[in-house]
């Protein structure tokens, strides 16, 4: 057996040493880069499970409201129906016209069998339902108008009793409103809730139960509608696993014998949102708080996936789970190809790979840093940091994604235009530097004025276009270092610097409004006009606080609104929908 020479026994070791510490470098940049990019998903998934907790909230909250306006807390009930019919039909139609959609009906039942219902079926036309005897038929009437004169219209044929359906069953023994199960409805087949509340008389004894119903289309919707990533999901369950909405099934399916039922997250037959409700099932039974959490698990296929949820309640008893979950291939791919790549190039060029590798891991390094900075920024919600690294490979490709983030992050999808969280971010600052310049400012509440019509004469696809063009036109006409962002809906809102009085705000608001005014393009068979009502807060003078600025801002814009409906009679209530 020949002994090893020493040429040999210097290559050889070197060229291990070499492969080692290629594979070395290879691995530590795979670790880092892997770090980055967990950090950074962990951190996209919060923040996505929070904008549908938000969206969750939003649908919601507007059938408090509803209610309230329909029978206000303390407001006695009559012993019948009959005597109150004119009052209730006012209340019923500014209750309905709050939240049109998705709250469109309220109803009333009280415990003589008695019933009274108002049905919206637009801004100008609604229906009465109307029973005074518990032994009569419901019968229907059309009316146009908050005062109009009911129009009969038919009589049911089959006999109603409220008193025996489950809203007003739940409701008469709680203390607070409740929401009803989820349940398939018969007309529209789409989920629905009903949020009901108990009634008392004038001596605190029990007269009925008002009710709302709450369609979870539109929330499905924007579930369905969430960019996450290739192969990323969201969706969202109640605590036995039935999907309320999903962006990657239907939440009903209908059954051989012709039945609409409900889909469990178990049954949806997505692989993937079956694995990730399997694993988050016995999570559930812990958490008794509203607040966003992740897990990681490897699937069935090995590959690794992120997942985060949030549990929704409110006081009336709502208990829902919003979950996000992506598989990390989709954000490491890059990184894998890369780490390949090294391996072989150090392994054909095993002279050079030393002083090579130790350029490349210096190189890599440096911008490894940058993008963990980014990330820590990204993490503690300084968006505006920039990411100062520009290369062609999978790292400039990972931090391009890092930048693309923050800007989705600052920027309203549609408009282009900054969004809630740059708005707010900016309106911090704007307060801070307050302290050391002194330079007052104000801001500015924008709400287009009957939007809602462009989408219900017109469709949404022409609504989001007109939202674009009032976008740019607010753009356009915004002084030189005044922000103008969208808070969502038909809601703009404005950062105005150095505005030392309120005589300073005329022009702005008579241009602004003169702007918005203009024929709209994006709709060419007619040429309509839309005004908008406005809300302005002076800093210092109105307010000290973002969320009192704020305040005044959207009060004195409601204000606005409601002036300029008065001046026209007959004029729809704006809904402020989303486009």
């Amino acid at each position: 057996m020949r002994k090893p020479t020493l040429r040999s026994a210097l290559i050889y070791p070197y060229i291990s040493l070499v492969i080692i510490l290629a594979v070395a470098v290879g691995a530590l940049s795979y670790r880092t880069g892997q770090h980055a990019v967990t950090t950074v998903t962990e951190h996209m998934l919060k923040e996505i499970v929070s904008r549908i907790s938000q969206a969750v909230d939003r649908h919601v909250v507007g059938s408090v409201a509803t209610l309230e306006t329909a029978f206000p807390d303390g407001m006695a009930a009559p012993e019948s129906i009959e005597t109150d019919i004119e009052a209730m039909q006012t209340r019923f139609w500014i209750a309905t016209s709050l939240h049109i959609d998705p709250n469109n009906y309220v109803y009333y039942g009280n415990i003589k069998g008695q019933a009274f219902g108002l049905y919206r079926h637009s801004i100008n036309a609604g229906e009465l339902r109307v029973k005074f005897d518990a032994r009569e038929h419901r019968k229907k009437f059309n009316i146009d108008g908050i005062n109009a004169s009911p129009q009969y219209m038919s009589t049911e044929e089959k006999l109603f009793d409220p008193r025996t359906r489950p809203w007003f069953k739940v409701a008469q023994t709680s203390q607070k409103d409740i929401w009803t199960s989820v349940y398939i409805d018969f007309g529209t087949y789409d989920l629905v809730a009903t949020r009901a509340r108990r009634v008392l008389g004038s001596h605190g004894e029990l007269q009925g139960v008002v009710a709302t119903d709450m369609p979870l289309k539109n929330l499905n919707t924007f579930v369905s509608n969430l960019q996450i990533s290739a192969n990323g999901i969201a969706f969202i369950i109640e605590p036995n696993g039935d999907l309320i909405a999903s962006s990657c099934s239907p939440n009903i399916k209908q059954t051989a014998d012709g039945q609409n039922v409900r889909i469990n997250a178990a049954d949806s037959g997505n692989f993937l949102l079956n694995e990730v409700y399997m694993r988050l099932k016995p999570l559930l039974k812990e958490i008794d708080d509203n607040v966003p959490r992740t897990f990681f698990f490897k699937n069935s296929h090995d590959q690794n996936i992120s997942v985060a949820f949030e549990i929704f309640r409110d006081k009336a008893g709502l208990n829902w789970i919003n979950v996000v979950a992506l598989p990390d291939n989709d954000f490491l791919g890059d990184i894998s190809k890369n780490v390949l790549r090294t391996i072989f190039i150090a392994i054909l060029a095993t002279c050079l790979v030393v002083v090579i590798g130790l350029s490349i891991f210096n190189w890599l390094s440096k911008d490894l840093t940058k993008l963990a900075v980014a990330v820590n920024n990204v993490c503690s919600g300084r968006l505006e940091e920039p990411i100062e690294i520009h290369r062609n490979d999978a790292i400039g490709t990972l931090a391009d994604s890092f930048r693309a983030m923050q800007h989705r992050l600052k920027t309203d999808h549609l408009t282009g235009l900054p969004n809630r969280y740059a708005f707010e971010q900016s309106l911090t600052a704007m307060i801070e530097s307050y302290q050391s310049e002194q330079k007052p400012f104000a801001v500015m509440f924008v709400d287009i004025n009957d939007f809602k019509q462009i989408n219900d004469r017109y469709g949404h696809e022409t609504g989001d276009q007109a939202l674009i063009e009032f976008a740019q036109r607010l753009r356009s006409n915004t002084r030189s270092g005044d922000l103008v962002a969208r808070l969502g809906g038909d809601e703009f809102v404005f950062i105005l610097k150095e505005i030392r009085s309120s005589a300073e705000l005329d022009p702005i608001i008579q241009q602004l409004d003169r702007a918005l005014a203009a024929p709209l393009l994006s709709i060419t068979t007619e040429k309509e006009t839309y005004h908008a009502a406005i809300g302005v807060a002076q800093y210092p003078t109105d307010a000290l606080s973002m969320k009192e600025l704020l305040s005044v801002a959207d009060n004195q814009m409601y204000t606005h609104k409601f002036s300029f409906k008065e001046a026209r009679p007959g004029s729809p209530q704006d809904q402020n929908e989303p486009s």
